[in-house]
């Protein structure tokens, strides 16, 4: 082998050097400086260095291009990992795992290979894909504090839809790599190994892609994907829960589960007719984009009550807290959890169920309030293909729908809607109908959607946080009061009308803000915590009122997938067939999401793993059962699921 330097390239030179200088902007340290123009010299090198293989070393290219390969999904997983993790959780990951990722990343380079027959390219491309793979959740986790998964993939447009309300930032670790990754590539155009037999070297390729694939499924059988804070990363290692995610996107069928448990299941809790009553209210439902209480995680002080009206809400009121699935994104899984009383618990973790799961006509609350004559419309004043939901709502039975086109425009925050100008639109939905009709409205607002972090010249904060300063959490403190004030107007008009009205109201879930933040109010931040600290981080406020005399309660805890019940028993409607099993479900399973449950009997979360010889084993067993009939079996429960379209 011959290696001869050409150093009259001054083209590249000239680039590397204006490279240098551009990422010397971005990093502060006088050693990263320094870093950047080193990164730049050893790009010079690789650049000037050409390299010639004897011929009887030519004989053993297929072997070069396995080692190549490999040698490039090992390069390739480290920089991923560098890039996601800081200092302290990189050693966190085991070295099985960390095999099983770079099998995971030589498996795309052998797919690469098998298309182009040649190992370079294979290696670029497949850096470059995995990479980019890595940069998105390295940003997604920025945002929302939990890791890109499959799952969100469906939900790429609605994710670009509100990306400018971000701030994008790149730290020292991301130029780094990205420094690495140039390095690499042009190592990489310098190699010289052609593969002979073009077809023998494909065929070999997929042998050893299935070999590689059949391996990393055995070892990884009962690994679990995980989304929360960075687990997925310094657990499994990023690309590995990555596919980890696609194998989860495929739901099994429970365990036990056959026609004749759910007909048991109908026998026990019978089939009902919906039939509507002239005492029927109108039914509001409002799920509010990250309305959260923030003093759950911990000793919160503010300069003023963020809330002040919500505190007082007493009379003709069920109120407390309830747990979302989610955190900080994937608003529709709380939508859905409310709507169907389904739980994420028993769908792979970081799905959507709105679309992974719907495909046509889907019982809910829609359907079943269609049935006692309600006319059914959803608002949400942002875009409708945000989350399908344009596709979504009329499966569900809604006939009417008013998205950010139907909207004036006329009170914004931030560039969003305001909770005002969609509560006008609901009071003039309520004014303009017949005075006979029935009517429930689902709505979700918009206003309070992060980022928090930039500035607005007419957004005063107003409420700030007095025992620590963060400026993205009094932004949102001041935007959580505005939906206080907007809440208490509209209460106030119906307080005021005749016919009996009923408002539910619930956030969706909690925030995500800087890190630093949660560190001070729980001790911990978002990494280490209890069973009990980490569902705080999912607690959110709700309430059920009315304009009538009703039940007055104060409930510690419950969950999404329970508030529709609650809605239907404090409206005085006979609960369907589902919403029985539901009431029955709570009295063992107070409150449940899709990290664990509450249980009545111990008085603690538990994980559902530990739920095997418990008192609610069979309860939970039998919803699971319930909600896969509901969601993937072709013979569907007509007592349980009957889908109500409104009289055809």
């Amino acid at each position: 082998m011959k290696v001869k330097f050409e150093l009259q390239r001054k083209a590249c030179i000239l680039t590397g050097s204006a490279f240098a200088v551009m990422l010397s902007l971005c990093i502060t340290s006088k050693v990263n400086i320094v870093f950047a123009f080193v990164g730049s010299a050893v790009f010079f090198l690789i650049q000037s260095v050409e390299v010639s293989v004897p011929e009887k070393v030519k004989k053993f290219n297929a072997l070069w291009a396995a080692l190549l390969l490999l040698f490039g999904a090992w390069v390739t997983t480290c920089m991923v990992q560098y890039l996601l993790l800081e200092q302290a959780n990189r050693g966190r990951l085991s070295a099985n795992r960390f095999r099983l990722n770079i099998l995971c990343a030589f498996v795309l380079m052998l797919v690469i290979l098998i298309i182009t027959a040649r190992a370079k390219i294979s290696c670029i491309a497949g850096n470059i894909l995995l990479l980019i793979l890595g940069g998105i959740n390295y940003f997604v986790y920025q945002f929302r504090g939990n890791e890109f998964s499959f799952g969100d993939v469906k939900a790429a447009s609605t994710g670009l839809s509100v990306a400018a309300q971000y701030e994008f930032k790149l730290d020292e670790r991301a130029v780094y790599v990205i420094i690495m990754a140039i390095c690499y590539v042009a190592l990489m155009l310098k190699v010289n190994i052609e593969l002979q037999h073009k077809w023998m070297a494909r065929l070999a390729g997929l042998a050893a892609a299935i070999v590689c694939c059949s391996y990393v499924a055995v070892k990884t059988e009962r690994t679990v994907t995980e989304s929360w804070e960075q687990k997925g990363t310094y657990r499994n290692g990023y690309i590995l829960n990555f596919i980890l995610s696609v194998r989860d996107s495929f739901v099994k069928k429970p365990e036990g589960y056959s026609a004749e448990q759910i007909s048991g299941l109908e026998e026990q809790f019978g089939e009902t007719k919906q039939e509507g009553s002239k005492d029927d209210p109108t039914i509001i439902v409002i799920m509010n984009e990250s309305f959260a209480d923030l003093s759950k995680i911990g000793p919160l002080k503010t300069n003023e009550p963020v809330t002040p009206f919500l505190d007082s809400l007493r009379e003709n009121t069920v109120r407390g807290y309830a747990l979302a699935s989610v955190y900080g994104a994937k608003t529709p899984n709380s939508e859905w959890e409310f709507l169907t009383g389904n739980s994420m618990a028993f769908l792979p973790s970081g799905s959507v169920a709105y679309q992974q799961y719907l495909s046509g006509d889907t019982y809910s609350l829609v359907s079943t309030l269609k049935e006692r004559g309600y006319k059914c419309l959803a608002m949400h004043p942002y875009f409708e293909t945000g989350w399908s939901r344009n596709k979504v709502y009329p499966m569900m039975g809604f006939e009417e729908m008013h998205f950010i086109s139907d909207f004036n425009k006329n009170k914004t925050l931030r560039a969003y809607i305001t909770d005002e100008e969609l509560y006008d639109k609901i009071i003039q939905q309520f004014e303009d109908k017949e005075e006979a009709q029935k009517l429930f409205i689902m709505s979700v607002t918009m206003q309070n959607h992060g980022g928090y972090t930039d500035f607005y010249p007419d957004l005063m904060h107003t409420i700030q946080m007095t025992n620590g300063y963060y400026s993205d959490v009094n932004q949102y403190l001041t935007i959580v009061n505005e939906s206080d004030k907007a809440l208490e107007k509209l209460i106030s008009y119906f307080e005021g009308v005749d016919e009996k009205v009923e408002i539910v109201f619930f956030g969706d879930h909690q925030p995500g803000l800087n890190s630093e933040f949660y560190r001070q109010l729980n001790g911990k931040g978002l990494s280490g915590l209890s069973l009990k600290q980490l569902e705080d981080l999912f607690t959110v406020p709700f309430f059920i009122w009315t304009n009538y005399e009703s039940e007055e309660r104060e409930v510690e805890l419950t969950s999404l997938n329970f508030l529709s019940t609650m809605a239907l028993e404090k409206a005085d409607i006979e609960l369907p067939a589902y919403n029985r099993f539901l009431k029955e479900l709570m009295e063992s399973v107070p409150a449940m999401n899709s990290r664990a449950y509450y249980s009545k009997q111990y008085g603690v979360f538990r994980h559902y793993e530990d739920s095997a010889a418990s008192p609610e084993e069979s309860i939970l067993r039998q919803y699971e059962m319930l909600q896969y009939n509901n969601i993937f079996d072709q013979d569907k429960s007509r007592v349980f699921f009957p889908f109500y379209s409104g009289g055809q």
